[in-house]
């Protein structure tokens, strides 16, 4: 069996000190009436308080004081200070887990909501879905051709402009060959516009 520390009688009448360490974390109106000293070890006390603060009826202040061997009342040391619950005690109720606090109407109607959400972004989907798919144009390829062949014969254009300009920024060329070049983009551009009157023509048809 282990043997009760001695009080250590310095320690013990170091009320004052106590108090004076307690008065560093509450006012001094706070502590109450000195209520005891416990020896906790070799030189080694808590001192108890009654706790006059508003909302800790039942709680106690504590100091817990300690010296060196040979140390006087002067060089005490202060080891711990705090408040501790009593018997009486005004605590606060025992954690309880969110979904255990939760009553059974609640539950269900958290499921019920989260189930009318999730329809309803799949209805806003689908809906959306529908209105890009509303909204692309249609595709004509009789419509798409004709503009294929405007585009091609504005090319055809820009290129005897090119060739034109090309041939007044070299004088140096004689006027035979300028004109077997301007003949020749001629016939091509006949040609390509002959072909595409034929295709017309057959989808016409």
């Amino acid at each position: 069996m282990a043997r009760k520390p001695k009080l250590d009688t310095i320690l013990a009448d170091a009320v004052d000190t106590a108090r004076g360490a307690l008065a560093e974390i509450a006012g001094a109106e706070e502590i109450g009436e000195h209520l005891g000293v416990t020896a906790e070890g070799e030189r080694l006390v808590t001192h108890r308080f009654v706790s006059q603060k508003a909302g800790y009826q039942g709680w106690t202040w504590f100091a817990t004081l300690a010296r060196v061997p040979r140390a006087k009342s002067k060089d005490l040391t202060v080891c711990e200070v705090g408040i501790i619950a009593g018997e009486q005690s005004l605590l606060a109720p025992a954690w309880v887990p969110w979904a255990d606090r939760l009553a059974k109407e609640e539950i269900e109607a958290a499921k019920a909501a989260e189930a009318a959400e999730a329809a309803g972004d799949g209805a806003g989907s689908g809906y959306e879905a529908e209105a890009v798919e509303s909204a692309k144009p249609a595709e004509n390829p009789e419509a798409s051709e004709p503009a294929a062949e405007a585009k091609d014969q504005d090319a055809e254009t820009e290129a005897v402009n090119a060739e034109n300009d090309d041939e007044a920024s070299q004088p140096h060329k004689s006027p035979a060959r300028r004109q077997v070049r301007r003949r020749r983009t001629a016939q091509r551009t006949a040609a390509r516009r002959r072909a595409a009157q034929r295709n017309r023509t057959r989808k016409e048809s």
